[in-house]
């Protein structure tokens, strides 16, 4: 219960913002406070939050904790308090699905108490250089220093008391000045004078008692006074150095995918530029250092000391714009040049594991003797060594910054979470990296569902539906080659490069899936066709189109995909225009109408029978298609050629 004492004495002094963040909800301060003593007995370091063997254990300490709170609440006299004890056990009663949560919640709050009271400790013995103005009682603990309850009740007493001999020595005067009156016109003269006597020397003992009291409470004044001061002044003291403590920012964040050997920059800024002591150049340094590396920043004199990568330009100099008001240290040319993996779990791979980069100076502050030692970290990065890697990497970032708690332990993240926040996070991306106003719309996102839960035939609700991120990013989908992420980073990056206007035009339709497909173009005259993302294929867009079958019916037909490499031979548009048999975007726009902007130069018509759909020919279309193709494109440079060619005969014919 050691470290519970130490916190009483620090709490008092804390803002309530700080208290908020060091006990959550889930574990409130009532609970610190009344299981105190078996808190701090218990192993709560020894859990980790992927060793899923440990919930049975994390389970029996959260029944304990449920336990014994409800035996503190019938044992409490104070129905508030009973009351109260019996709702927070309740609540934490809900922990039960996820007990190990809730024991590393506990262990992070113990965590964040060492780092504080290892800060006061710091802070007390620099008080020792407060300047002699200001110096701390020496009979009092330098946190707790204010005035006592005692001595202000003594003070009010001692201001009754004086109130009192005032009115006594008033009443006295107006006896006397009535005795004296009646002096002139009674003859009992010698009784007379010793009332009169009495009266003043009455008046003199009061008189004389209430200077005492004044001057007595003069002194408490003075002592309250003193107290009030040293506290004011031990708790600025704190505060400042909290302040100097939080004044490193990371104001430009670095890539959060590094490739290494690459450059990069980072700037980091301090907030309190003017009060550096001037002289000698601040120098930031940076490291790299790995989660559990940034996990352990928070315990009591936890420094990273093994260097897990090297990076080469990791020092810079805080620099103070006068025009923007600003100190800065820019980090322009960093790069990673070798990176030391740690040891994986199970299926995790390199993409998974995130680093991040640690800063750290010493700041002299003016009229402070002692500099102040101050760190920060930057968001977390993955490092990869090559580009193939960096589609993963992207989706361990775009997790972590998507589904992450503000005040998580880094970098803790949901191993599921509702498809309503995932479904969010991809329309917000693929919005941001298209760069368009355009946002998928109920049936995209219905479509994207289906094809993360693999669910095709399901028309329900999959808003409360929990994605995991092995769904996300590391298993493959049913009948592919790749993963959801790596099909749907496909899709954006096509249509950032090559479909963005007809996008935002609304031209192309987007994830649709095959029965909703069929739903929209059954009623739809032949010609009618729609562009939809491939789901086979990586980047593909593909025409799905109404067309004639062979017992005069109809019949859906999709068009081999169309990807990136076929349209930076040949753009959508003209594409479009190149197929006679599409006629009508759906549900009935003149397809010339929409996409005639679109259309660049000369129409290429290769045979009918070409331009039928893979799934009718096996392909064959496809070949056929881009065969004849070529041979238009083949007889247009044979006729080029032969012009040259006789031209150059006319002019050699001239020649003598």
């Amino acid at each position: 219960m050691a470290q519970w004492a130490q916190m009483k004495q620090l709490i008092p002094y804390l803002p309530t913002q700080a208290l908020n963040e060091l006990y959550p909800n889930s574990f409130p301060m009532d609970v610190r406070c009344y299981l105190a003593n078996w808190i701090e007995e218990q192993r709560w370091e020894d859990f980790d939050l992927e060793k899923v063997e440990q919930e049975p254990q994390a389970l029996s300490l959260l029944d304990q904790i449920t336990s014994y709170l409800l035996s503190l609440a019938q044992q409490n006299p104070n129905v508030v308090e009973r009351m109260r004890l019996q709702h927070i056990s309740r609540s934490m009663s809900m922990m039960r699905s996820q007990p190990l949560k809730l024991v590393l919640t506990v262990r992070d709050v113990l965590r964040k108490e060492r780092d504080l009271l290892s800060r006061t400790v710091s802070l007390t013995e620099m008080s020792a250089q407060i300047p002699p103005h200001f110096p701390p009682s020496p009979a009092q603990d330098p946190i707790s220093v204010g005035p006592s309850t005692r001595d202000v009740d003594l003070l009010v007493l001692k201001v009754l008391e004086i109130q009192n001999c005032r009115q006594q020595i008033h009443q006295l005067q107006e006896e006397l000045n009535w005795e004296r009156q009646n002096y002139e016109s009674i003859q009992e003269v010698t009784k007379l004078q010793n009332n009169i006597k009495q009266h003043e020397y009455n008046g003199q003992v009061i008189a004389k008692k209430r200077v005492q009291l004044l001057q007595d409470a003069v002194s408490s004044l003075e002592s309250c006074q003193s107290r009030l001061i040293n506290q004011a002044c031990t708790l600025t003291f704190h505060t400042f150095c909290f302040l100097v403590f939080s004044s490193l920012v990371v104001d430009k964040q670095p890539p959060q995918v590094i490739k290494t050997q690459s450059k990069f920059s980072t700037t980091v800024r301090y907030l309190l530029g003017e009060k550096v002591a001037p002289g000698k150049p601040v120098l930031l340094k940076a490291q790299i250092i790995t989660e559990a590396q940034a996990r352990n920043l928070g315990q009591l004199g936890s420094v990273p000391s093994e260097n897990v990568g090297e990076l080469i330009n990791n020092t810079a100099i805080l620099e103070h714009n006068t025009s923007s008001k600003s100190t800065c240290a820019t980090f322009r040319n960093m790069s990673i040049k070798k990176i030391k993996r740690a040891d994986r779990k199970g299926s995790e791979s390199v993409t998974e594991e995130k680093f991040a980069l640690y800063f750290t100076t010493e700041i002299s502050i003016t009229g402070c003797d002692i500099p102040y030692r101050i760190q920060m970290i930057s968001v977390p990065v993955v490092v990869i060594v090559h580009g193939s890697q960096d589609n993963n990497a992207l989706a361990t970032i775009i997790w972590d910054c998507a589904f992450s708690e503000p005040d998580r332990i880094p970098f803790v993240v949901p191993e599921r979470v509702p498809w309503k926040q995932m479904c969010m996070t991809l329309n917000s991306k693929f919005m941001s990296e298209v760069g368009t106003q355009r946002c998928l719309d109920n049936y995209n996102q219905h479509f994207l569902a289906q094809k993360i839960f693999d669910k095709p035939d399901i028309a329900g609700d999959y808003s409360n539906m929990l994605v995991s991120w092995a769904q996300f990013s590391k298993e493959v989908l049913p009948g592919r080659p790749f993963t959801f992420w790596q099909w749907f980073d496909g899709v954006i990056e096509l249509t950032k490069k090559h479909l963005k206007s007809y996008w935002s035009d609304g031209l192309i339709f987007g994830f649709i899936g095959k029965q909703h497909l069929h739903l929209i173009l059954k009623d739809r005259p032949n010609g009618t066709f729609l562009l939809r993302f491939s789901d086979s294929e990586i980047g593909g867009i593909t025409i799905a189109y109404v067309a004639p079958s062979e017992n005069g019916g109809q019949k859906i037909q999709n068009i081999q995909p169309s990807t990136k490499r076929d349209l930076e031979i040949r753009s959508l548009g003209d594409r479009i225009r190149d197929i006679d048999f599409i006629t009508h975007v759906y549900p009935d726009l003149p397809k010339n109408d929409v996409f005639r902007k679109y259309y660049t130069g000369k129409s290429v018509h290769p045979p009918t029978r070409a331009r039928r759909s893979e799934k009718e020919h096996g392909g064959e279309a496809v070949v056929l298609f881009k065969s004849n193709l070529l041979k238009v494109h083949i007889n247009r440079l044979a006729r080029a050629l032969g012009r040259s060619a006789a031209a150059g005969m006319k002019s050699n014919a001239s020649v003598p």
